[in-house]
């Protein structure tokens, strides 16, 4: 195995409050001195700052690594400092190849100048040859969408059309290592669909891939393995959809269980939700779930009188920020008003159709008023639970050992001749 990226006990510390020279200009440099010979610098208590702190993995070639985490969490300064715009406090990076970063789009646009001239001047700043620039403008051009713009100046650009040039030339730079922080999160769901597919295409091309995003979906789709960063500490590394499952969840917050006392319930006048739980086959609370195995989604909530519309337990499904379902019971029980009372409905998904990960659950209480509904209760991610493969081979992957993508993965029945 060839390591592209090797990073071993990087740390990086910042003086908040405190004057650094060793990353402030010629002329901040100038007058920093001129106030310490005058004596009018003032001084300023600093305050020490980890933004990093021992972070140590490797990235093999051809690997596409994502880098999840909360806002502060180190994810942008370790881009910055693998990338040589920063320098670390400590530790070390070796990096093996030609690199490119896509840190932030449009650095380096200028706004008197045309599309067509940004694209080489872009481009130049990028690390692309002229030559490659010229083979690859048409590529660049189509992909933008701005082709009866692209000898207008960008200041008459709108910002989408801006983002959507940038991020065009940045796309079609073709390095053997690649950073790329939070770019998909520009332009519209057509255009970012787009990117994603871009995306996509570096990471089968053989090329090694860092990429730093809150778009969880993002993410487990395009990476093959994840790293998770707490406060500047890498706090889990894995498979992509177990890191963003243990992210989302620890984030959210939410368990395999959920009660409320008779004060506290959700609901309105009609109806309160007094409990929801994640069970298995023998009623039993359960965090985790074997994939083969048929799951239940408990749903206790309480009537409180009678006359009502007819109301129907529902619930929402979805996993890595997507949804994978919606479902309610259609029963004809439901069909007349409720008698007021305790409740406990349970709906059983079965085994061999959830991916593996994290699966979050919105549970409510509705009546139906075409085409709509009406929530009498609604809780989003009321509970959650991990979906796990034992892997022996009997599961819809059989003896694939490898990252099986999708909201779902059924059993199906095939027929040979």
């Amino acid at each position: 195995m060839v390591v592209a990226i090797e990073v071993e006990g990087l740390s990086k510390k910042y003086r908040l409050g405190e004057y650094q020279a060793a990353y402030g200009t010629l002329r901040e440099t100038v007058v920093h001195a001129g106030r310490r010979l005058t004596g009018r610098e003032h001084h300023r208590a600093s305050t020490e700052l980890w933004a990093l702190q021992d972070v140590s993995f490797d990235v093999p070639e051809g690997e596409v690594l994502g880098v999840v985490g909360r806002n502060g969490a180190g994810k942008s300064t370790l881009l910055k400092i693998l990338s040589r715009i920063v320098s670390p406090t400590a530790g070390r990076a070796e990096i093996r190849g030609r690199v490119g970063s896509l840190l932030e789009v449009g650095t380096g646009f200028s706004a008197e100048l045309t599309g067509r001239e940004n694209i080489y001047l872009n481009g130049a700043i990028l690390g692309m040859k002229r030559r490659e620039i010229e083979d690859r403008f048409d590529a660049i051009v189509e992909f933008s969408g701005v082709e009866k713009f692209i000898d207008t100046p960008v200041k008459r650009y709108s910002s989408g059309m801006y983002v959507r040039l940038a991020f065009a030339v940045a796309a079609h730079f073709e390095p053997e290592i690649l950073f790329v922080d939070e770019v998909l999160a520009v332009g519209d769901a057509e255009f970012q669909a787009r990117c994603l597919g871009r995306m996509e295409e570096f990471g089968n091309s053989g090329r090694t891939v860092i990429f730093v995003s809150h778009n969880m979906q993002a993410v487990a789709q395009l990476c093959d393995r994840a790293i998770l960063l707490e406060g500047g500490r890498l706090v889990r590394e894995g498979p992509s959809e177990e890191v963003v499952a243990y992210h989302l969840q620890t984030s959210a917050g939410a368990g395999s269980t959920r009660t409320w006392s008779a004060d506290e319930a959700p609901g309105d006048d009609l109806v309160r939700l007094r409990s929801v739980r994640i069970v298995d086959e023998d009623g039993d609370s359960v965090d985790y779930v074997d994939v083969r195995r048929p799951v239940g989604i408990e749903l206790a909530f309480t009537v409180l009188h009678g006359g009502g519309p007819p109301v129907v337990p529902k619930l929402k499904v979805t996993t890595a920020g997507r949804v994978a379902f919606n479902a309610m019971d259609i029963d004809s029980r439901w069909h007349d008003s409720a008698s007021p009372g305790d409740y406990v409905a349970t709906a059983w998904i079965p085994g061999n159709l959830l991916n593996e990960g994290l699966i979050s659950v919105d549970a409510a209480v509705c009546s139906i008023d075409s085409p709509k509904l009406h929530h009498h209760v609604s809780v989003h991610e009321a509970v959650s639970f991990h979906v796990q493969d034992p892997t022996e081979g009997d599961s819809s992957r059989g003896t694939f050992t490898g990252q099986w993508r999708g909201v779902v993965r059924p059993l199906l029945d095939w027929t040979v001749r």
